[in-house]
């Protein structure tokens, strides 16, 4: 027979009330009382019926994450981070992607899905702020990456300017001089790339050095190919860089192949860094440098949010939100800058 609450409060010689209290995790409840509940609890077995627990609060105990795609292994490693903050709160994730569409962002993000999901996080890539003015049901939302959109949302982001100057910083201090960037973008403002090319310029500028366009090359997108495809055309076009910044770890791994082919050593020719730290970039032949974003911190803020505006909810104060919340980051240094040591 399955374990009660009941069961529990008579094995710890305590009030069901202080059980639930325990189990939901309520803060007003004393460390002593916490762990003689816990220990009955554990020599019980107990399981709280998580569905039951939802619904009588009339949820379905599942939060979506949207995100531009899947297949790009930050996101992927995101997902998994956002999972099992997810899992703390008694909470499963069902997740998604737009392929980074404006109008999938905004179907999303307008709760095509709200009698499934409790709350969505979102990481859009083309929605504008006005899309998000008639949402008009009380799911909260969450959003990710850099753009500001100065709504009623809470906004989770890492400092990308400050990221960047210190990806450049590092390679200043190595000695080199001529840094370009890959992975711009023509299109769209305060975006991550360009707030990364920001950050880059004003480096170069603040290191008494020239930032010029020549070294600054777009893609269309983010993958292994587009790194490759952009350096080629740098090199082609004979500027030769003693140093690559490049938007994310994939860009940087196709570009560290393109240098390889064309017979330029990774450092001693061309020292590069990427940005995501993603799994891919700590195994190749060269380990990449990279900006490390705090993935663990990103999620368990994104989720905390999402409970946070549910709780406001049930407390008839709305969902809240308008905060612009920080995860930290931190430089990486491997082969692909330091070399083999």
């Amino acid at each position: 027979m399955s374990v009660s609450l009941k069961d529990v409060a008579e094995h710890a010689g305590v009030s069901i009330k202080t059980v639930s209290n325990v189990v939901n995790n309520y803060r007003h409840v004393t460390p002593a009382m916490r762990t003689k509940v816990q220990h009955a609890i554990d020599e019980l077995g107990y399981r709280p019926n998580l569905t039951a627990r939802h619904l009588r609060k009339g949820r379905t105990g599942i939060i979506a994450l949207a995100v531009p795609e899947l297949g790009n292994p930050y996101f992927a490693e995101l997902a998994g981070a956002v999972i099992d903050a997810a899992a703390e709160h008694d909470y499963t994730v069902l997740l998604d992607h737009t392929s980074g569409r404006r109008e999938q962002e905004i179907l999303v993000s307008q709760g095509f899905r709200a009698r499934v999901i409790d709350g969505l996080i979102l990481s859009p890539i083309e929605l504008e702020p006005e899309d998000l003015l008639g949402r008009d049901h009380d799911a909260p939302l969450v959003l990710l990456g850099e753009r500001e959109y100065g709504l009623p949302y809470d906004h989770i982001a890492i400092d990308n300017v400050a990221a960047a100057r210190a990806a450049v910083r590092h390679l200043l201090d190595l000695g080199r001089s001529r840094i370009a960037f890959l992975g711009a973008r023509t299109d769209r403002v305060n975006e991550p790339s360009h707030l990364r090319v920001d950050g880059w310029r004003a480096e170069l500028t603040a290191a008494g050095l020239p930032a010029p366009d020549a070294l600054v090359a777009a893609t269309g997108g983010w993958d292994h190919a587009d790194g490759a495809a952009a350096m080629a055309r740098l090199l082609d076009s004979g500027e030769l860089p003693d140093a690559v910044f490049a938007y994310n770890d994939l860009i940087a791994i196709g570009a560290m192949r393109v240098l390889s082919e064309r017979g330029l050593r990774i450092p001693e020719d061309v020292a590069v860094v990427g940005f995501d730290d993603i799994t891919e970039g700590r195994y190749g032949l060269v380990t990449l440098t990279t900006i490390s974003p705090d993935k663990q911190t990103i999620a368990r803020l994104a989720v905390r949010s999402v409970v946070e505006g549910l709780l406001g909810t049930d407390e008839g104060t709305g969902p809240g939100g308008g905060r612009e919340l920080r995860a930290e980051f931190r430089l990486v240094e491997r082969e692909s800058t330091l070399g083999r040591r």
